[in-house]
């Protein structure tokens, strides 16, 4: 049986599986954008023979090559840490989540290692052609590793095809291809790599803008703004569209997390969406009475119509989820209290099947497997001791929400602006608008990890959703140990930073190898 761990054990381990998280996805979102520039610009070469563009597509191939291999090592940290410091879940479900991470080590990882060393150091060795393929193998071998790593975090969102066995007490997989291309799954890809090539876009412009403040390689520099803005207005706009179909499975699978991203209290028939809005810090619990906003800017209906597709559906709130009993299907919603005892039905329906189990006693045995079928929906509320603790940070969500759309529509606005701008190669006047754009990158980087606050944050208290909470789901570690590899992940992790930062820079004051 799975035992609730003391609450210390379990933020530690949390702070530090976000921390390893939190630095790795500074260093892959640069990876997949540059690895589609790159290959952009070397394709060019191909087709024209035109020096210039080698030597601009090997100037980006090295930015990348710095990035990738930092990134590979906080990457490999982060997958053994659920062995380490989440390994009740890994009991619980790894027959289900080690497979696409075991699918991404052996396939997209290998492919990424084969093709790479083909791409950097087999320019004079192979052929134009196969060094081309190479380049856009290796790209296509990142975003392979990015696909199977968001399947598995996508099926923590929503768990399917998967089939509980109460003999091993353990999650198995009946349907591959529902957790491989479930509707979570397909949008949390399509959503995370855009917003990935986004970033990228807004990193070649910027260093690029660097170039023409510095009165340096004007011709290289314009060349890369171009496709970089191209490549990052294509990949804002199909961003705004992903989100779309996000926030309807967030509205479908995981209604909690989408009334905490719009801080929405008590639900209603035709609810807007909040385009800017501040909480009241005087809402302490979701049923005090306190108006939940200081002040709030909405646009009618919208969130209905993104959550259900009808813009006068009814969408629940924090309190209806909490209380239940609003229509729900051809049904009504039961409680927290409800599904609490029902979890609880299902965890002592486990025990008492084991038990008769040992004892040899079939008949009931099978009793108490129907009982567990029945409830097991339920299981994971079985460990919730407060209605309240269901309910994530709304703060955090909601701003944190509110400001990765911002600043995507901010990337929208200033892509177009630098398209604009650039027509006959005017940019290189406007010297405001290349500051605009330097110092948009670590913008990029906000609205990125922002995203992921949201997405993780939003569906606490769950590992899994409904099925496995947190408390649940660690290790039976000192807190001790938690806090010491925290602080040297800490330090390990800033330092392989500020040494890729001083690389990076290193590499672009350089600059490319091309006759100005």
């Amino acid at each position: 049986m799975i035992e609730t761990i003391d609450s210390s054990l379990v933020d530690w381990s949390r702070a530090q599986f976000a921390l390893t998280a939190i630095y790795h996805w500074i260093f892959v979102p640069l990876t997949l954008g540059l690895g589609i520039v790159m290959s952009v610009m070397e394709s060019i070469y191909f087709r024209t023979g035109d020096d210039f563009w080698k030597q601009t597509a090997k100037f980006w191939m090295k930015l990348f090559g710095i990035n990738f291999a930092i990134g590979v090592a906080t990457g490999l940290i982060l997958e053994f840490e659920f062995g380490t410091n989440w390994s009740n879940y890994s009991w619980f479900v790894g027959d289900i989540f080690g497979a696409p991470l075991a699918i991404e080590g052996i396939v997209a990882f290998f492919m990424e290692a084969t093709f790479i060393a083909i791409m950097f150091f087999g320019w004079n060795k192979v052929g134009k052609g196969a060094h081309l393929a190479s380049t856009w193998l290796t790209t296509l071998g990142a975003t392979l590793s990015a696909f199977w790593i968001l399947v598995a975090n996508a099926w923590m969102q929503n768990p399917v095809g998967m089939a509980f066995n109460p003999d091993t007490v353990r999650n198995e997989m009946v349907d591959f291809w529902a957790v491989a291309f479930s509707p979570v799954a397909i949008n949390k890809f399509f959503h995370t790599v855009l917003s990935a090539w986004v970033l990228g876009g807004a990193f070649v412009i910027g260093v690029s803008s660097w170039f023409l403040l510095k009165k340096r390689q004007q011709k290289f520099a314009l060349a890369s703004i171009k496709i970089g803005a191209a490549f990052g207005l294509i990949s804002s706009l199909f961003l705004f569209w992903t989100g779309d179909g996000s926030a309807y499975c967030v509205g479908q699978y995981q209604p909690m997390k989408l009334a905490a991203m719009e801080g929405l209290y008590k639900g209603k028939e035709g609810v807007g969406l909040i385009a800017v809005g501040a909480l009241n810090p005087d809402k302490k619990a979701y049923d005090d009475g306190v108006d939940p906003f200081l002040f709030k800017l909405e646009i009618p209906k919208l969130l209905s119509f993104l959550t259900n597709r009808d813009l006068d559906s009814y969408v629940p709130g924090i309190e209806d989820l909490i209380d239940g009993g609003y229509p729900l299907g051809e049904g009504v919603a039961l409680s927290a209290q409800e599904k609490m005892a029902r979890g609880k039905i299902a965890i002592q329906a486990l025990a008492d099947y084991r038990k008769a189990l040992e004892e040899k006693d079939e008949l009931a045995a099978e009793k108490h497997r129907m009982i567990l079928d029945q409830n097991f929906k339920y299981f994971g509320y079985g460990y919730i001791k407060d209605p309240a603790d269901l309910i994530p940070s709304v703060p955090l969500t909601f701003y944190t929400f509110h400001l990765m759309v911002i600043l995507g529509g901010y990337f929208i606005v200033l892509f177009i602006l630098v398209l604009f701008l650039g027509k006959k190669d005017r940019f290189v006047k406007y010297r405001w608008l290349q500051w605009v754009c330097l110092l948009s990158i670590p913008l990029a980087y906000i609205a990125g990890q922002a995203g992921w606050v949201v997405a993780e944050v939003g569906r606490q208290p769950w590992a899994i959703q409904d099925l496995m909470p947190v408390g649940a789901a660690i290790s039976k570690l000192p807190t001790s140990s938690v806090k010491v590899t925290f602080f040297l992940f800490l330090a390990l992790f800033t330092i392989l930073l500020i040494a890729e930062i001083r690389i990076l820079l290193k590499a672009i004051k350089k600059g490319p190898e091309i006759q100005e």
